[in-house]
This record gives structure tokens, sequence and C-alpha cells, in this order.
């Protein structure tokens, strides 16, 4: 037990990390709706099954509540960094003199600086040994890429990232890393796919999105032998995989005799999200506790927010199976956002599913982003690193949690995920707080204090 009354970071040893990944399908009432073919055209199941590796498809259809976590991809975790820190942030709870008690857990501290390492090694693992030479994926804000080109390159595998074209154009330092690891970047829509072709053809400055790129990703993956697609959120084995962070937070809550009333993370296909709050979600579906959870997402999507419970495709040109989720449509277009990451028309099955169970609530933020972005700039300056424009949602609701604290004199517990850091976006935060007049800290100090 460590004393929680001086504590600020709460560690855990390499020997606490954990031996599986949690299934919560197993714990979930009822039956969950699975994945299915349309009522025409090829089977969508079958080309899948092709272009992902079946321990990965075993793992997706598992009615197991633990997977065992290969012991090559726990010596993978540990080289990443894992288990990784949850800090007591009471600097911010002293900025904004809350009688919340606020925690966020570091998954920042990665060596590509996001959660998504967390599937990566272990697609990449199973890719290679399967016998696999590639693997091609998408990525909006760029963290999934190259979480992925660093998993690739650990494994001897090549790598092919489909990544947004709205993102692609403003984060070349990004797009130099993943390089660095040895993937090819293209900017999508490419003309390298028949979808990217198609979409070029009318709109010669298509934007993109996360849809497109992954239908890019598919399509190059079954066209290609030898290579296999890798997804970054929303299937089942890729949240599984990142439960890893709640199960650590769950020990280091654990070890401070604390529990959290409610946590929050941002959430746009919901890998994030999923793999934070997940094992304290299956407790509360099994009366072990009471908890809340809150999905931080921007209105340009905001599948939780204003989507339809239907079945739907993952992607804009309909190569996966229809999913049953929240969804605003799968070719729906979207503008451009900075946390792009975000940008997403459906929120994954499970998550789906804990929503329509009523276990899940969501907030939105404008699109301009500026609120969430005066949010970053309160936790830099109080908590001193910079979190990723996506994990600044988390930010600003975890924020405006203590507020309403602050104003019933409750004190909650809140627990929130910053789900990467923001060293390779200062060009958004110059754009949001910087050039655009938003220079005065004092002034937003004030905007958050009088709340």
């Amino acid at each position: 037990m460590v004393n929680n009354k001086f504590v600020n970071q709460i560690p855990l040893s390499p020997d606490d990390l954990p031996t599986s990944w949690y299934n919560i399908v197993p714990d979930f009432p009822g039956s969950f709706p699975g994945p299915k073919d349309p009522d025409e055209g090829p089977s969508r199941l079958e080309f899948l099954s092709r272009v992902i590796p079946k321990k990965l498809l075993a793992q997706e259809m598992s009615t197991e509540r633990w997977i065992k976590i290969p012991e090559e991809v726990r010596n993978l975790y540990t080289q990443a960094g894992r288990p990784r820190p949850l800090y007591r942030a009471r600097r911010l709870e002293k900025f904004l003199n809350t009688p919340a008690r606020l925690y966020y857990k570091r998954e920042d501290l990665s060596p590509t600086g996001s959660h998504k390492v967390n599937t990566a090694l272990a697609q990449a693992y199973y890719a290679a040994e399967e016998g696999h030479v590639g693997v091609a994926t998408e990525t909006g804000a760029g963290q999934w890429g190259t979480a992925l080109a660093y998993a690739a390159s650990l494994m001897g595998l090549k790598c092919l990232v489909f990544w947004v074209r709205a993102v692609y154009d403003w984060k070349p330092e990004r797009k130099a890393l993943m390089e660095l690891y040895g993937a090819r970047v293209v900017a999508s829509p490419s003309g390298m796919t028949d979808v990217g072709r198609e979409l070029l053809i009318q709109n010669p400055k298509h934007p993109g999105s996360l849809g497109i790129a992954v239908s890019e990703g598919l399509e190059f993956a079954g066209n290609n032998r030898g290579w296999v697609y890798s997804l970054g959120s929303v299937l089942n084995h890729v949240l599984m995989h990142q439960t890893i962070i709640g199960l650590e937070t769950m020990k280091q809550f654990e070890l401070v005799d604390d529990r959290p009333d409610v946590m929050v993370a941002c959430l746009g296909g919901g890998s994030n999200f999923g793999g934070f709050t997940l094992p304290f979600a299956g407790e509360v579906l099994q009366k072990k506790r009471e908890c809340r959870f809150l999905a931080a997402q921007t209105e340009v999507s905001g599948n939780l927010v204003r989507g339809e419970y239907r079945y739907d495709y993952g992607d804009h040109a309909g190569k996966t199976p229809l999913l049953k989720m929240y969804t605003v449509g799968h070719q729906t277009e979207m503008d451009p956002v900075k946390a792009d990451g975000l940008r997403y028309h459906a929120a994954a099955p499970v998550i789906s599913y804990l929503k329509h169970l009523g276990l899940i609530e969501a907030v939105e933020y404008p699109r301009d982003e500026l609120a969430v972005f005066q949010a970053a700039r309160t936790f830099v300056q109080t908590e001193g690193f910079l979190p990723a424009p996506e994990s600044a949602y988390a930010v600003k609701a975890a924020i405006d949690l203590a507020l309403e604290c602050k104003r019933k004199n409750e004190a909650k517990v809140i627990a929130f995920n910053i789900s990467g850091h923001g060293f390779l976006d200062l060009a958004a935060y110059r754009e949001k707080l910087l050039d655009s007049g938003q220079k005065d800290p004092e002034q937003v100090t004030l905007d958050v204090r009088t709340r």
C-alpha cells in the first residue's frame, strides 16, 4: 500500500505487468451482436479471413474472458516501457481549487508517443509468426501509423501506411518518424488503389478520412500476396490488446486504496477509451464496483452523441463486414480537425453495446477546438507536459467534471487517460493558441477559475 496523502506518481514494476488481456464480451448480458455479411455482394467475412492473421481473428471471435499474452509480446511491452505510471494531478487540482481528486494515466510515454503501441506490437508479432512479409494500415492523427511502423521494424516486417491527406499535409515530422522506422507513407486517398483513384477523380484535393484510408489498406492487403491488414481501433481484438492500460490502472488504484468514480478518455473509434475503461466496465457489469464512463468527442463526428445504433461498414468503400455500432454513416463527409484521430464515423462494437446498455456517456466539443486547446494549455502549465490534441479532449472533459465537483462541493475521484504526447503537434497548438490571438494565459486562467 502507498500513502496517498503525498504521492504524485504511482508506478508498477515489470513483475506487475498483466499476463493476459481482458475480453469483456463474456461478461455482457444478453446476446452481443456480432459481425455479418450484407445481403448482396461478396462475403466480407471471408475477405477479412484472408487479410487478417488467423490468431487475431480467433481473438476477435473469442468468448474467453482472458487471452494469454505471448511471452515475447510481454517482453516487447517491457522494452517499450510498460507498465506505465498513474499520476495524481495535485497541481491541476490546486489550480482548479476543486475538492475532486484527479488521476491520469501516461500512455504518452511509449516509444512512439501513444497507447497505439500496445496493439501494434501484438499485431506485428502475430503477422510475423504466421510468416507474412508486410502489414498495411491506415492512420488519422499519425499515432497509429507510427506505432505500427515501430512494431513492424522490430518484427522484421514491411509496413505501408495510408495517411489521411488533411493530416499528412501538416505533420511532416511525424511522416519522417514513420519513415525512420522503415515504413512507406502515402497520402490517402492515393493513386495506389481503386478506391483512392476514384475519389481523386472526383476531387484531386480530397482531404481524406479514416474510413477511406481503411478501405485503401484493406484493398492493398487483399491484392498483394504476403501482406496482411492491421487496424488501429474498432475491432474487438484491438481493444482487447489495449486493456493492458486499464488492468495496470486497476492495480495502481489498489496501491493507493482509492477508486475512480468516473473515468474519462477521448474517443474516435474506441481503442484508447476501451483500453482504459473496459476492465472497470467489466466489474460494473459483474456488480463489483460502481463507476461512470465518459467519452470525449469532437462534434464533427460525435458517433456516440448523434449516431444511430445500427449495422454499418467500418470503412468508406464497404469492404469490412457489417458491424453493429453507433454510427453517423460510413460515407459521411466530416470536416478535418487537429484531433483527427477522433474523426471517425462509428464507435467500436463493444463500446457501442455498452452505450446501448446505458453504461457509457458521451460529450462532444465544438469543431473549432479552441476550448479543448485552452484546457490543454492549462494542463501544460500545471502538470508540465504537452498532451496530443486527441488527449486534450479528455483533459477538457476532466476539467469540466472537476469544476462541476467544485460547484457541488463533491470530492469525487476522476481518472483520465493521456493517450499520446503532442510534441509532433506543435503546429496545431501554435495555430489554435498562439497565432490566433489566444496569447494571454492570465485570461485563460481567469476563464477557468471563475466558471
